[in-house]
């Protein structure tokens, strides 16, 4: 087709039918030990057979006590492999590719794990992080050096696995983004200070892949252009500049890596990731299972609890968002653009065939990542191939299915866009069937 949407996009060591990809998004769908489940093939098998080019999974584990939350399938361990290869199945069976996105929490665990109760997440610092309150402990040099082994383990065995690419989940409030962001690491040795000291962790992980699953494999890196952490309503620093994005990214193409997937926000849930509202309702009904984790959360749950508070709360998560929705990070996604080889897909809510061919044609991005509009509408690559610009129910960014990822299935919880509430939970459970067709 003419339609650069859907011209191939060629990276170094892969090649991709199309410049739609399903971004990072999942639930807990798999089994508490880290094994995999049917719904969790179902799942992927959704967006495959939906039109998109390729898959970017969900921050699968390589540590048991670095996962954010209990349920979704690891890589820790080699009994795994065979599971991921019946992932990865099921999309090729689509014209599909599958990039397995490999992630430590830090102090961002959302809900321990019952192994992890009685421990405090690792993190480069000792100290809590800005949303919740969940505190973590300092990192020293040893389990620095064993985290950067579990990684290298991992990619080897994604790469043994069938998975086409691996992406290391750099950026959103996560174990390299404590270490990258000036307004989180406070370290005092070679891993804190200047921005290259906090990039060392970084740039160590993509030295040991790189080394063990070879240079012709895909390797990318999810990273923040800039954290914007004073989008918060309490000021702790605005963290790392988009300067310092952009020097980041220049490193990482330095060293190997085939491709740069473009996010911003220092922590997560973010004002800017996901943009939209702060879905209060929601979470005044699934944020309890958050409470344990941190020392702000009682006080969140308090102001999502009671109706008194939310104008406030609403003011203050959107204060500072720009009037953007859809294409939030393009101008710092083009800035990143600019300064690398390598290919860069950018993240931001894209759900309009003209916005994202105006991206693509302006050299903005060379392909984007979506999330909560594919929930919203799974076979959106497909209207865009039939004409369409946009699906005819498309998503509110209401930011709902959010909410529930903590203790529901994820899907679109915008009752709005369904006939009846019987029509939306068929819909949401429809992973669980042992088939999904």
């Amino acid at each position: 087709m003419h339609d650069i949407i859907f011209q191939p996009l060629q990276f170094r060591n892969l090649t991709v039918k199309n410049r739609l990809f399903r971004s990072s998004v999942s639930g807990r769908i798999d089994h508490y030990d880290g094994s995999g489940t049917q719904a969790r093939i179902n799942w992927e098998k959704k967006f495959a057979s939906g039109g998109v080019g390729a898959i970017i999974s969900s921050h699968i584990p390589v540590d048991p006590a670095q996962r954010i939350l209990p349920n979704y399938a690891m890589i820790d361990r080699d009994d795994l492999i065979p599971f991921w290869k019946e992932v990865v199945k099921s999309v090729h069976a689509y014209d599909c590719k599958f990039i397995g996105q490999l992630s430590m929490s830090g102090h961002q665990q959302d809900i321990r794990g019952v192994e992890n109760r009685h421990r405090l997440p690792l993190s480069p610092v000792d100290g809590s992080e800005h949303f919740h309150g969940i505190k973590g402990k300092a990192m020293s040099k040893i389990q620095i050096s064993d985290a950067v082994r579990k990684f290298a383990e991992a990619a080897s065995r994604a790469r043994e696995a069938g998975m086409d690419g691996i992406e290391l989940h750099a950026s959103n409030g996560y174990l390299f983004t404590q270490f990258l962001s000036s307004a989180i690491n406070n370290r005092k040795d070679e891993y804190g200070g200047a921005l290259e000291n906090r990039a060392r962790f970084l740039m160590e992980v993509v030295w040991a892949v790189r080394e063990k699953v070879g240079d012709d494999y895909h390797f990318q890196v999810k990273m923040n252009a800039a954290d914007h952490h004073s989008d918060y309503f309490l000021n702790f620093g605005k963290g790392n500049t988009l300067n310092e994005g952009v020097a980041v990214a220049r490193w990482l193409e330095k060293a190997g890596v085939d491709a740069l997937h473009v996010s911003v926000g220092s922590q997560f849930p973010h004002p800017r990731n996901p943009v939209g509202p702060l879905p209060i309702e929601n979470a005044a009904i699934t944020y309890p299972a958050m409470i344990p984790s941190g020392h702000l959360s009682f006080w969140n749950y308090l102001t999502f609890r009671y109706k008194i508070f939310w104008p406030l709360i609403q003011w203050l998560w959107r204060r500072k968002q720009p009037g953007i929705m859809e294409g939030i990070n393009l101008a710092e996604c083009k800035a990143i653009m600019d300064a690398v080889s390598i290919p860069v897909l950018c993240t931001g809510g894209f759900q309009t065939a003209s916005l994202i061919r105006n991206a693509l044609e302006n050299n903005f991005c060379d392909g984007v990542t979506i999330a909560r509009p594919l929930m919203a509408n799974p076979t959106l690559p497909l209207m865009f191939a039939s004409g369409l610009d946009q699906a005819p129910k498309p998503c509110s960014y209401c930011n709902k299915c959010l909410a529930h990822v903590l203790v529901d299935p994820l899907g679109c919880y915008d009752e709005s866009r369904y006939d009846s509430y019987e029509d939306m939970m068929e819909e949401i459970m429809s992973i669980f069937k042992n088939e999904y067709f």
